[in-house]
Formats: structure tokens, C-alpha cells, sequence
């Protein structure tokens, strides 16, 4: 079959030509339809990511869209060696979830990652309740911007955006936003002063894709000005590429934040797929349309250069 080959760590994949997988006791075949380039579907591929499996050479991929026995499903944690770039792959039969009518292929394919970060921290790591208040740290990127609908969409009382580009932040329909700059010498103090009156009004749940300086200063800000109120700080992502910060103890001890990690280790595989499931409901009874650039799995090596927004789709023809 045809697939996205990654030989070795760090690599691209290229196109051309790998086994076929076969189908044995709990795992089915599926004819794959469509599958996006995520950051996490890169980093896994590559062997950069704390789940990769170091197998070589495999199929990148790790989501996508597919058939299985005429079934439209979507999928996840697809068996090693194979991934989702291919024209068919091996999962887990419980790994899989049905789509609705009223989304297509590439949109499920394109929404399910971004879509179910924000769903499952807020629900299964956060334990959000509506009414609360939300504050999304990187709200400008994919899975930011669907953070501010899905957070909308469960009841959020109040949403405040915050990140570094303050056009894109302005367009976003959230009641409050904050943009900051850590290039500069005073960056990360202003955007604590900035988020002062924020935080004394309360801020039940902080959505953080971004890590590195800005999530330390929100994490001042808490300490701060938070008072007692109870924020839950969850990780999702760390796109603003520092892998490590330096947390002083004083934030943990003189504040009521409790900070969470949400990813595919600290949210159970069940957790995952009832997000996911949640995502494609609400998507596909409100119609919404994901902004998508399309390729053919042969033009891969182009595609895994394209920016993540507009999310990048591999579809199989």
C-alpha cells in the first residue's frame, strides 16, 4: 500500500510503499479517508514526542477518518508500525468512534485534535461546571480559537483570550483580551499588572497552550491577586517552545491554584474518545467549519511543511 514513511528519527516522512497490515483478534483494518498533520501527529512521527513508540520505519499518523465494514468512524492510536498516512491502517476496535451525518471527512479529520484538547481539559481535568470563567492562554492558534467556542458552548460565564498577537486576539468572540510581549524587558511583569483585575474577580480555569514566560506569568498573577478563588491551571501544550520554567514555591503556597496537565497520558484513552465524541456532535449540529488546507498522501513531504494554520489534511484518493 501507499503511506508516509518516516525511516528514522528526526526524518520526514516520504512517499511510497509499505506492508499491509492484516487484521487480528481486537484490531479491525481501516480504509482511511482523511487524516491532519497535528503538531502531535509531527512529533510522534519523528520520535520528539513523549508517547512516540521509537519504531522504525513506521507510518506517521496518528488520527484520522476512515471505514470499517461500510461504517464512517474516526480513529485513534493506530498500532505500530502503522499510522494514519496510509491507505489503510490497524486499530484498536474499541479505539473508535462513529461520525454523524452532519460533518464530512475532512472536517472530523481536522477538528477532532484541536477540538478535543480544549473539551477534555475542561471536562475531564478541569471538571469545569457552567458559569464558570475561563481564561485561554494562546487562544490565536487552532485549537485556541476552538477552546473559545467549546468553552462557550459548555457554559462558560466569561472568557478572557490571551496571547501575542493582538489583532487575531481582537477578532476572537471572547469577553476580554489581553495581548502581551516577552521580548521585551518588562513583558512578563506588565502582562501579570495586566491580568490584576482579571484574576480579583476570579478565574475558575486557565486553558494554557502556550507554556514557557506567559504561563509563569499568569501563575504570578494567580499568587498575586487571585486571593483564595480556587484556579485550576491546566497544561495542554507548549508552543511557545520552552520546555522548562522556573516555578517558585511561593506561587503554590501563597495561592488556591492547582496546576494540571491534559494530554494522552494524563486524560484516560475513555476520556479522550467521549471529548472527541462531544467535539463531533457539537460540530457537526452547529455547522462549523474548520479553515483546512488539502494535499494527497504523495504530496507529504509537502504538506509536513505547511503551517498548522490553516490545519494541513491529508485526504486518500
Amino acid at each position: 500500500m501507499k503511506a508516509a514513511i518516516v525511516t528514522e528519527k528526526g526524518t520526514t516522512p516520504i512517499y511510497s510503499t509499505f506492508e499491509e497490515p492484516e487484521s487480528k483478534e481486537q484490531n479491525v483494518l481501516v480504509n482511511v479517508k482523511a487524516s491532519a498533520l497535528s503538531n502531535l501527529t509531527k512529533m510522534r512521527a519523528m520520535g520528539n514526542h513523549y508517547s512516540a513508540g521509537h519504531v522504525y520505519p513506521n507510518v506517521a499518523g496518528t488520527d484520522g477518518v476512515g471505514e470499517v465494514n461500510g461504517q464512517r468512524i474516526y480513529f485513534l492510536a493506530t498500532n505500530a508500525p502503522y499510522g494514519s498516512l496510509a491507505e489503510q491502517t490497524l486499530i484498536n476496535e474499541h479505539l473508535m468512534v462513529p461520525l454523524p451525518d452532519g460533518i464530512d471527512d475532512v472536517t472530523a479529520a481536522a477538528i477532532a485534535n484541536p477540538g478535543m484538547s480544549s473539551w477534555a481539559a475542561l471536562v475531564s481535568r478541569a471538571h469545569f461546571q457552567a458559569g464558570q470563567t475561563v481564561l485561554i492562554n494562546g487562544a490565536t492558534g487552532t485549537a485556541g480559537s476552538l477552546a473559545v467556542k467549546i468553552a462557550y458552548h459548555l457554559g462558560a460565564k466569561k472568557i478572557i483570550v490571551t496571547g501575542r498577537n493582538a489583532v487575531k486576539l481582537a477578532k476572537l468572540e471572547a469577553d476580554e483580551a489581553i495581548a502581551f510581549d516577552m521580548s521585551k524587558a518588562d513583558g512578563a511583569k506588565k502582562f501579570t499588572d495586566d491580568l490584576a483585575e482579571v484574576f480579583k474577580a476570579g478565574v475558575d480555569v486557565v486553558l494554557d497552550y502556550l507554556w514557557g514566560d506567559s504561563a509563569l506569568a499568569i501563575m504570578t498573577a494567580v499568587a498575586q491577586f487571585g486571593g483564595h478563588h480556587v484556579t485550576k491551571f491546566v497544561s495542554i501544550g507548549a508552543s511557545a517552545g520552552k520546555g522548562d520554567i522556573a516555578l517558585p514555591s511561593a506561587i503554590l503556597r501563597s495561592s488556591a491554584i492547582e496546576i494540571l496537565g491534559s494530554g494522552v497520558k494524563s486524560a484516560t484513552m475513555p476520556e479522550l474518545l467521549s471529548a472527541i465524541n462531544g467535539v463531533f456532535e457539537w460540530a457537526a449540529e452547529e455547522k462549523i467549519v474548520m479553515s483546512v488546507n488539502e494535499f494527497g498522501l504523495e504530496d507529504i513531504e509537502q504538506a509536513w511543511q505547511a503551517p498548522l494554520n490553516p490545519r494541513a489534511v491529508v485526504v486518500m484518493k
